[in-house]
């Protein structure tokens, strides 16, 4: 047999090996599925799983949150100290690693996990998780001669961290146990902010505006 036709033979076996994906090392044939996202895994915690609970890592962590202004600047025209009162209202709200409420009457694919969330945070912190917190208030302000003067808070958080653990009674996605890391921070309920007077001489352009 000439050299002629094996490489005519050769050539047709390889084409056939690359058409059925029969070469070793080549690419698969179907692509594979990429595994379920973090959010996918929490909403189904209580709602598929065989067992799913949060396992705080560590204490429970309360700091001041970012200091911030409240209410309407106050400007001091005239030529003496002089005190003025600003009413102000500020809601402090909550944040975590995967920005799902932990409002019950707001979130519907996340309600199991809310739930157990809260119930362990409960028993290990003997606290309750709140969502959102509003403080209002009437502060009085020292304002020195040609100043601005204004309000700034600082809420009390408490941040948790730790990780859910997921357990299947079938295996979901390839597997029976998932673990989800949860960072979670949110108002700290009865727990005193932080309220800071402040001030500093008005701009020209302040004067300008409203000295006029």
């Amino acid at each position: 047999m000439s050299y002629a036709h094996h490489r005519a033979r050769w050539a047709g076996a390889l084409a056939l090996l690359l058409a059925g994906g029969g070469l070793v090392g080549g690419p698969s044939a179907q692509a594979e599925e990429s595994p379920p996202t973090d959010r996918e895994l929490l909403a189904k915690c209580d709602n598929g799983t065989k067992k799913c609970v949060f396992h705080p890592t560590g204490g429970l962590t309360i700091t001041p949150g970012e200091d911030h202004r409240v209410g309407d600047l106050a400007f001091n025209c005239t030529e003496d100290d002089q005190t003025s009162s600003r009413a102000w209202e500020d809601t402090t709200g909550e944040t975590n690693t995967h920005k799902v409420s932990l409002r019950e009457d707001f979130e519907t694919d996340f309600l199991g996990f809310i739930k157990i969330f809260k119930a362990s945070f409960e028993q290990s912190f003997t606290r309750t998780w709140s969502s959102s917190h509003t403080e209002s208030q009437t502060t009085f302000i020292n304002v020195p001669a040609g100043h601005v003067g204004w309000v700034t808070r600082a809420p009390k958080v408490q941040k948790v961290e730790g990780t859910v653990e997921l357990i299947f009674e079938d295996r979901f996605e390839g597997k029976r146990y998932w673990y989800v890391p949860f960072e979670a921070t949110g108002p700290a309920e009865g727990e005193p902010s932080v309220k800071t007077q402040r001030s500093r001489p008005m701009t020209a352009e302040e004067r300008g505006t409203y000295c006029a």
